[in-house]
């Protein structure tokens, strides 16, 4: 009685069909992926932030290599505006390039190269077949062979 109510209930439970369609995963996982751009940038800023202080203190406070100033500035600023513009960098690709050439941009440029391939596929096939065409049979029907008179083999 028991194993008839699980099997009861185990197939009478309707299934879960809500699948996502190909253009709704397309679309979760390009934001998947945006966020996790714009979570890699943040963390890239705070390591950047915390670097900076680390830098900092290390040379004012600790005096580490307190006497190497290139260009009359202390080393550590040299440090930190290289990092910095590294950090700008990652911020205009995350934000500014990906913006212009984000997925409806590379979708575009997928479209235009694969019709430019179909193109030069056709023109091939075009030039191949004005070139060497295809030699039209006289009889579209087989040859009858006679009984009386066999073909001879070729190997002979």
């Amino acid at each position: 009685m028991i194993y008839t109510k699980v099997l009861l209930i185990m197939f009478s439970k309707k299934k879960n069909q809500s699948k996502l369609d190909a253009e709704n995963r397309e679309l979760y996982e390009y934001a998947r992926k945006r966020t996790l751009q714009k979570k890699r940038l943040f963390q890239h800023f705070v390591v950047f932030l915390i670097g900076s202080v680390f830098l900092i203190v290390l040379n004012v406070v600790i005096k580490f290599k307190e006497d190497f100033q290139p260009l009359g500035y202390n080393w550590f600023v040299w440090a930190v505006l290289l990092w910095a513009l590294i950090f700008l960098i990652h911020f205009f690709n995350v934000f500014v390039i990906n913006t212009f050439m984000g997925k409806e941009w590379q979708d575009r440029q997928m479209e235009l190269l694969v019709k430019k391939q179909k193109e030069k596929i056709a023109k091939m096939k075009d030039k191949v077949n004005t070139e060497h065409p295809i030699p039209e049979a006289e009889n579209s029907q087989p040859k009858k062979t006679d009984p009386e008179t066999p073909r001879k083999p070729y190997n002979t």
